[in-house]
């Protein structure tokens, strides 16, 4: 499972990397042209092309983000994530607290982690009715705990296990060999928390408690 995971991956950022360095920056260029064009008396028509540019631009950045966060291992992590969080700021209250002593991990880590958040932080958006969401990180000597939570109006774990956004989320818990234990009671918001092994061992289960 974990080198289908990582296979796909791969693929995925193989495409994603291409629409945003290839298709991305020629739109960029032909935007660039089309701005200097010289179109006297055509300044309508113009306006209406270079707003179409713009969108396609947005959307080439879309859907490469949506494939795989491109710029994380670049960026870094925890900024990539502090980035997710403003853009998200005028929909929910985000805070998310990171620990001295965190250490870069491997980027595939990386990767599912940020997705988690990101998939946890969708499904609070549109589910939860939820103001607040706070993510805690912290390295310890044999793994990292993180812990994201809100206060929505949860939910019945029985009932929405199988629903897609909590089997992603859970299948890339699986992928980076970690533990977890969800934490939520209808009407008094949701919590997550995953220990993810620093050498591969699975932590101690009551570590969750």
């Amino acid at each position: 499972m974990l080198e289908n995971i990582k296979a796909q991956e791969e693929e995925r950022k193989r495409i994603a990397v291409m629409i945003h360095d290839d298709i991305g920056n020629r739109l960029n260029i032909l935007s660039l042209w089309l701005n200097n064009l010289d179109t006297k008396g055509d300044e309508v028509i113009k306006k209406k092309i270079y707003s179409q540019m713009s969108s396609l631009i947005d959307a080439a950045r879309s859907i490469s983000h949506s494939l795989y966060p491109v710029n994380l291992e670049s960026v870094g992590f925890v900024l990539y994530v502090e980035e997710m969080i403003a853009n998200l700021s005028h929909k929910i209250n985000i805070s998310m607290r990171v620990m001295p002593g965190y250490e870069k991990k491997d980027i595939f880590i990386e990767v599912q982690l940020y997705r988690i958040i990101q998939e946890f932080t969708t499904n609070v958006i549109k589910h939860s009715a939820a103001t607040d969401l706070w993510i805690y990180i912290k390295d310890y000597n044999r793994y990292m705990a993180v812990i994201i939570s809100d206060n929505g109006q949860g939910f019945d774990y029985n009932l929405v296990k199988k629903g897609m956004g909590i089997k992603n989320i859970e299948s890339r818990i699986k992928s980076m060999n970690a533990i977890h234990k969800w934490k939520s009671v209808p009407n008094k918001g949701s919590r997550l928390i995953i220990l993810i092994p620093n050498n591969h061992e699975l932590p101690n289960q009551n570590s969750l408690n």
